[in-house]
């Protein structure tokens, strides 16, 4: 287990150092809390979980954003603006920016990611009428151009 636990670590160090950053003690930390988390967390959860381990809130704010500013971690909001963070690290890659779909609990609040979920977007059919902004049946066109996020809202199954 020590030594498992050892390679994980090693891994983890090199991941930081790849990414252009040094491997100081808080950066590991944050991001091997962040590796192992079942759903995105907030900046105040990942700090209540370090702070027996020494670290202030604002270093743990610092290496968030630095961690995600190296693509390490990603950094989502769920409509309720508040910004969660999770590593990029052995999730599936998804829509846009590498990210996956999350779903939210609407009763309790309850987060989580969707790795094995994926999301098809259908453009809608129909032609552009030229200087109109209207289209024409047949033509297959959407709105859409780049998606960086897909949030799921509804009642899980504990809340149902």
């Amino acid at each position: 287990m020590v030594h498992q636990r050892r390679i994980a670590t090693d891994a983890t160090r090199k991941r930081i150092r790849e990414a252009g950053l040094r491997c100081t003690a808080a950066r590991l930390a944050v991001l091997e809390h962040l590796q192992v988390a079942a759903a995105p967390r907030t900046h105040a959860e990942v700090s209540t979980a370090l702070a027996a381990r020494g670290f202030d809130r604002v270093t743990i704010y610092r290496n968030l954003t630095e961690l995600t500013e190296a693509r390490l971690l990603s950094r989502v909001d769920l409509g309720d603006h508040v910004w969660r963070f999770e590593s990029r690290h052995g999730h599936e890659a998804g829509p846009g920016d590498g990210g996956h779909p999350h779903f939210v609990c609407t009763s309790c609040g309850e987060v989580s990611c969707l790795d094995d979920v994926r999301v098809a977007i259908t453009p809608h059919v129909g032609r552009r009428v030229r200087g109109t902004g209207r289209s024409r049946p047949g033509e297959r066109r959407t709105a859409i151009r780049t998606v960086t996020e897909i949030l799921l809202k509804g009642r899980c199954g504990g809340c149902s």
